[in-house]
């Protein structure tokens, strides 16, 4: 006997908004299949008007609402039966941001929940993470946004320590030199004292740019990422010019600036951790949710 369920999630990030629609195999005896039907990516960068000037602009809050009626749409012919909007960094910091789910709530009917970086992290945990942290190995999981950073250190497949940090690839771009050098020594104390003791630590990454670096190196799916790969990427990408990123590596637009941050984070994580090697699993605060959704509806 077989059923399939179809979930969705709304996943409001500092740099993008993501729709993903999944469908959930379930048989009697057998672990649940979670497979992506649909996944739809609009790039409203929020964060850029949330991290500057502190709230989010009214050009950007109707192109939100459009976003989630069309995102309702998609749902309703998808044949969704459930779903969560959760929203991070850049909602969460607006001072308008309780307003704006208000707003969207009472034209459009989607109710926006507005997380914190701890609960961003529980979400994301409760994906398929569990599978690469079992066994007595130690791992720094780094999960890169628009807005913030989630580090989290877990040994014999327990976590030991977990902290948010306010940086993020949009709010490098926007911050001041002095600012980012700040945020940087700040994690790097945190990371240093935190898997001081631990021998041959990995890295797990997870965010749109490091899955993007994962596809470009060509690795097969499981495989890790070298720190010498990983640093000689980011030496080419530095080099090159926003226009010809778009070009020659065929990166979106809103992907050929921030991916230079994002590099940034990651490599600054495995020197400050000695991680050698990083592993990017297919995870992320929509495929979360839609796991969260499930479990908590048996």
């Amino acid at each position: 006997m077989i059923s399939i369920k179809k979930y969705g999630a709304i996943d409001i990030g500092s740099n993008a908004i993501r729709l993903l629609v999944a469908n959930v195999i379930v048989r009697e005896g057998l672990e649940p299949q979670f497979k992506k039907s649909a996944l739809v990516r609009v790039p409203i960068r929020l964060g850029a008007d949330s991290f500057v000037n502190g709230s989010i602009s009214e050009e950007n809050i109707k192109r939100m609402i459009d976003a989630m009626e069309a995102f309702k749409l998609l749902m309703k012919v998808h044949g969704v039966e459930k779903y969560k909007a959760c929203a991070t960094s850049a909602m969460r910091e607006a001072s308008n941001g309780i307003q704006i789910a208000e707003e969207i709530l009472e034209k459009t009917g989607v109710k926006i929940d507005i997380i914190g970086g701890k609960e961003e992290a529980a979400i994301i945990s409760s994906t398929d993470l569990h599978e690469l942290i079992s066994g007595d190995k130690s791992y720094l999981y780094v999960d890169v946004g628009g807005g913030s950073t989630e580090f989290t250190v877990f040994s014999k497949g327990k976590i030991v320590k977990s902290k948010s940090f306010k940086i993020g690839t949009v709010r490098v771009l926007n911050n001041t030199k002095e600012q980012n050098k700040e945020a940087f020594k700040r994690i790097e104390s945190w990371i240093k004292e935190n898997t001081l003791g631990y021998r041959k630590i990995s890295l797990i990454g997870s965010g749109g740019n490091i899955n993007k670096l994962f596809k470009m190196s060509g690795r097969t799916e499981g495989a890790p990422i070298s720190y010498i790969y990983l640093n000689a990427q980011y030496q080419f990408l530095k080099k090159m010019s926003y226009s010809d990123r778009i070009t020659e590596l065929s990166l979106n637009p809103d992907r050929a600036d921030v991916i230079i941050p994002a590099t940034k984070i990651y490599l600054s994580a495995m020197k400050w951790s000695g991680a050698r090697k990083i592993y990017v699993p297919k995870i992320g605060l929509a495929d979360g949710i839609i796991k969260s959704l499930f479990y908590k509806s048996i």
